[in-house]
């Protein structure tokens, strides 16, 4: 499945890791644009300079490591879009230049699905995605998991008990479905 990935779900760190881990294993086929690539970077400078250089940091290792994931469109594509925010625009043109089939993002209600039906396209939670890849088929999912969990674990020096981890990076659902198998 081809998802374009909103820049909500590619700042904060935790999150992203688990997505891109999940797509590194074939559980999506991630795209993004140049712009949605530049709104993680200012979203990082808004922690200093330090955290937008390692933003930057990790955009060029994103690209260097998912070449011919990043989408641009033509030029005016956005202009005849409709959606609740008219900045979000370049989202969905994006999403419809890389044929996507979803877009993942947080700010669901800026994707509305009257605006996207006529387009082929959904707007979907990365809980809600990972959940529906997880019932699917659990390995990808469980294994990208269980690799940030224990990267993680390493930065911060303790152990990161997986529910309160999947909590805080957006993904509750998939938290407590995870801990009541005991994954």
């Amino acid at each position: 499945m081809s998802v374009l990935i909103d820049a909500c779900v590619l700042y904060p760190t935790v999150l992203r890791e688990i997505v891109l881990g999940v797509a590194a294993r074939g559980g999506i086929a991630p795209l993004w644009s140049p712009r949605i690539l530049e709104e993680w970077a200012r979203a990082a400078a808004r922690g200093g300079a330090r955290d937008e250089a390692i933003a930057r940091g990790e955009i060029a290792l994103l690209r260097a490591h998912w070449p011919g994931r990043e989408i641009t469109p033509h030029e005016g594509a956005e202009t005849p879009l409709d959606l609740p925010d008219a900045a979000d625009r370049h989202v969905l043109a994006a999403a419809m230049a890389g044929h996507a089939e979803a877009i993942m993002t947080r700010n669901l209600r800026d994707f509305p699905r009257r605006a996207l039906a006529p387009h082929g396209l959904r707007a979907v939670a990365p809980d809600a995605l990972l959940m529906e890849l997880w019932l699917d088929e659990a390995a990808p999912v469980e294994d990208a998991i269980r690799e940030v969990r224990a990267r993680t674990a390493d930065i911060s020096g303790r152990d990161q008990p997986l529910r309160p981890l999947l909590k805080r990076a957006g993904l509750p659902r998939l938290g407590k479905a995870l801990q009541e198998l005991g994954s």
